[in-house]
C-alpha cells in the first residue's frame, strides 16, 4: 500500500517507557520501579482534583461543553486577559498542531534550534513543511535571526522556553528585542510549557503571556496542565493570542476536543494554588542534589529551568548504555541519543526516588 510521500521524512515519536513495558522486559515488581523519564509531576495530583474526578465520574456519557467557557474564564483571569484569546487543545501539542497547519506548508517553512520538543518537527513533516534548525543543541538568538534572514519563506518560528529536552532558558529582556525584528506575517510560538518552573527560580525568564501577544500580536503563547499540575494523563493545553491569531486556530480545532473530566479537572488543579507551589519548591530544592552529584563526579549537566536536568557525557562515556542498565534496575531515564546529544535527561522525582537514582547512578559511573 501506498501511503503520502510526507510520511518518509517522520520518526516516530518515542515517549519514555511506561512501568508496565519494563515489568514485562524485565519482571520487575511495579512498585520497584520510578518513572523519570516523562518530566510528570512526582507527587501525582492534588487530592481535590481525584475528588473532582470521582464527583464528576458519572457524566461522562454526555459530550462536553464545547465552549470551555469555565475553563477559559479561569485562565483568562490568571493572565489578565480575555476568553477570546483562549484555545484549549487535548495537550499544548495539539495547539502547537493547530498553529503549524495556519502557518508552514510545502512553501513557509519552520524555523527554531537544533535540539527542543520533537512533535515542532513532526507535526510540520506531516503537511510537507521544511523544518530549518541552527548549528547549536541549546536555543542561540544569533543563530535563529541570521537563518531567518537567511532562508526565504519562514512561516513559523519556535522558541521553547524552557527548552525541553535541555533545560535551558533565555531572558525574556533577550527574547522581546529578538521578537522586534521579525516580520509581523511570520508567527513566533512561545511554548510555555515550563514557564511556571523557570519564573520561579530567575524571574529575567518570565515571560508574561498578556505583555507578550499586547507587544507583538504575531505571537502565540502555550501552556500545559501535564507538568506542575500533575495532569498529564487528562491531557490539556492551552494557547493565548491575539485575536487575529486566534480566529486562525479555531478554524482548526475539531468538535469536543477535550474531554469532559479532562475540563473538570483542570479547573480544579488551576485552583489549587498550594500543590503547585509544593511541586515546584520541592523540585529545585531537590534538583540542588542532582547538581552538587555532577559537580563531585566531574559530570556536565545543563543549568535547568525545568522539572528535569540534563547530563552530557564525554565520547567515553555512552548515553543509551548508562540508560539500559539503569532500566534493569527499574529506574526509567530518558535516553537523548536520538537527539543527537550524549546525555540523559531525568525527572527531578520525589526525595525518595532521587536517591535511589543518585545511588544507582553512581554504582554505573564506577564500574
Amino acid at each position: 500500500m501506498q501511503f503520502n510521500k510526507e510520511l518518509e521524512q517522520i520518526k516516530t515519536y518515542e515517549g519514555g517507557k511506561p512501568i508496565e513495558m519494563v515489568v514485562r522486559e524485565f519482571g520487575i515488581d511495579p512498585k520497584d520501579i520510578i518513572k523519570l523519564a516523562s518530566n510528570e509531576n512526582p507527587f501525582g495530583v492534588s487530592p481535590k482534583v481525584v475528588e473532582t474526578i470521582s464527583k464528576n465520574a458519572s457524566s461522562v456519557y454526555m459530550y462536553p461543553d464545547d465552549s470551555m467557557k469555565d475553563i477559559k474564564e479561569a485562565l483568562a483571569k490568571k493572565y489578565q486577559v480575555t476568553s477570546k484569546n483562549l484555545i484549549i487543545g487535548a495537550g499544548s501539542d495539539e495547539v502547537i498542531s493547530f498553529a503549524i497547519r495556519v502557518k508552514a506548508n510545502k512553501h513557509k517553512k519552520l524555523l527554531m534550534a537544533k535540539t527542543t520538543f520533537a512533535m515542532y518537527e513532526i507535526y510540520a513533516k506531516q503537511i510537507g513543511a521544511k523544518v530549518i534548525k541552527t548549528p547549536s543543541h541549546q536555543h542561540n538568538l544569533a543563530e535563529l535571526l541570521h537563518l531567518y534572514k537567511k532562508v526565504k519563506d519562514i512561516g513559523i518560528i519556535f522558541l521553547c522556553l524552557p527548552n525541553n529536552p535541555l533545560g535551558e532558558c533565555l531572558d525574556k529582556e533577550d527574547v522581546f528585542d529578538f521578537l522586534k525584528k521579525i516580520d509581523n506575517n511570520t508567527l513566533v510560538v512561545i511554548d510555555g510549557a515550563y514557564q511556571d518552573f523557570a519564573q520561579n527560580k530567575d524571574e529575567k525568564k518570565k515571560i508574561d503571556p498578556k505583555e507578550l501577544i499586547e507587544t507583538f500580536p504575531n505571537t502565540l503563547y502555550l501552556g500545559t496542565f501535564s507538568k506542575s499540575y500533575g495532569l498529564g494523563g487528562m491531557r490539556v493545553g492551552y494557547g493565548i493570542a491575539g485575536e487575529e491569531v486566534m480566529d486562525a486556530l479555531y478554524k482548526m480545532r475539531p468538535p469536543f476536543n477535550v474531554t469532559t473530566l479532562s475540563l473538570k479537572a483542570a479547573l480544579t488543579a488551576l485552583e489549587d494554588k498550594e500543590f503547585v507551589e509544593k511541586t515546584i519548591n520541592s523540585n529545585f530544592k531537590e534538583m540542588k542534589k542532582y547538581e552538587d552529584f555532577a559537580k563531585e563526579n566531574k559530570i556536565t549537566f545543563i543549568d535547568s529551568y525545568t522539572n528535569f536536568i540534563t547530563f552530557t557525557f564525554k565520547q567515553t562515556m555512552n548515553a543509551t548504555n548508562i540508560a539500559q542498565i539503569l532500566l534493569k534496575k527499574g529506574i526509567i531515564i530518558r535516553d537523548l541519543t536520538s537527539y543527537g546529544v550524549n546525555g540523559i535527561r531525568v525527572t527531578i522525582g520525589t526525595p525518595e526516588q532521587n536517591s535511589r537514582f543518585l545511588e544507582a547512578f553512581k554504582k554505573v559511573l564506577t564500574t
